[in-house]
């Protein structure tokens, strides 16, 4: 496994070994994988899959701070580089890019001039409450993309919305990499994984896991009921979560996806003609969780996409 640190040493090792690679077997395909690193097996779940599908393959560990809001977690964000590095060797990637915000924004002000905002599927859900973050998301992906080449990258679920943006701003701006959406990894008891987990006191822990809960009880309203609405299904959504004292709820939605768009609100939820997605996003002290349930119409009805 090679570490990195700048553009050109990252440019200079794929386009080394994906010819090394085109040589000896005849498949040159880059899988990619960004973070912002403080990996858990989330995201080894996502390497994996690169390993599986790809000649060669590229992690990046970069927390991108265009992406935070002005009363964020940026400075406080979990960072273990060398534990970081020691999962990654020991998943076989074979590049590691580690940039500095000075490498990646060489503006003064570490920030840049030129930004990509995606309409419409930025302006719900995560993108309402935290203004700006997908401009942040989608600037820093496209520069990554540009950089690394890959031919496929790959993101996880929990982050329906980002994968919805990704793939908007790909076929937009017509980018020759495939994205391939990973599904959610959980613990047993059905958290999500995610590096804000680490924040959670004991107490919070166990009542965050009232987002999962009520996301296995959606699909079985949605199964027993299908006739439901989806107000009726987010206030039966808003009740289970709100039996936890200390959740404070950012948003409960239910959308068409990936488009993002409302369900028409006297409509049943199973008649919908797209997949639809179900998102939360919940605040336990400093913490902010988010999960998600999609469904998919299969056989003239909606079934949980696991």
């Amino acid at each position: 496994m090679i570490a990195v640190r700048t553009i050109a040493e990252l440019r200079s090792e794929v386009r080394r070994l994906r010819q090394e690679a085109d040589q000896q077997s005849g498949r040159a395909e880059v899988g990619f994988v960004p973070t912002m690193g403080y990996l858990h097996e989330g995201h080894a779940s996502l390497m994996r899959q690169a390993k599986e599908q790809c000649a060669v393959t590229v992690l990046s560990i970069f927390v991108n701070p265009i992406q935070f809001g002005p009363n964020e977690d940026l400075a406080q964000y979990p960072r273990d580089e060398e534990r970081d590095l020691k999962l990654a060797a020991s998943l076989g990637i074979d590049i590691v890019f580690l940039p500095s915000p000075e490498e990646m924004y060489p503006q003064p002000t570490k920030t840049t001039k030129t930004t990509i905002h995606v309409r419409e599927v930025t302006e719900r859900l995560c993108g309402a409450s935290r203004p700006g973050h997908f401009d942040g998301v989608t600037t820093v992906v496209a520069k990554l993309f540009h950089i690394v080449k890959p031919d496929r990258a790959y993101f996880g679920m929990k982050d329906a919305q980002q994968v919805a943006v990704i793939q908007q701003m790909v076929a937009d701006l017509n980018f020759d990499v495939t994205i391939v959406p990973c599904p959610i990894v959980r613990e047993a008891d059905g958290l999500a994984l995610s590096s804000r987990n680490v924040y959670l006191s004991g107490e919070e822990r166990e009542q965050a896991l009232g987002l999962s809960r009520s996301l296995r009880m959606a699909e079985e309203w949605l199964g027993q009921e299908p006739g439901l609405t989806a107000e009726e299904v987010k206030s039966r959504i808003r009740q289970v979560i709100g039996e936890a004292p200390l959740a404070d709820i950012d948003y409960i939605d239910i959308l068409t996806f990936p488009a993002l768009q409302a369900l028409p609100s006297d409509e049943p939820v199973g008649h919908a003609g797209s997949d639809v997605l179900i998102a939360l996003a919940v605040r336990f002290g400093r913490t902010r969780l988010i999960d998600n349930r999609l469904f998919s119409r299969q056989g003239g009805r909606l079934c949980s996409v696991k």
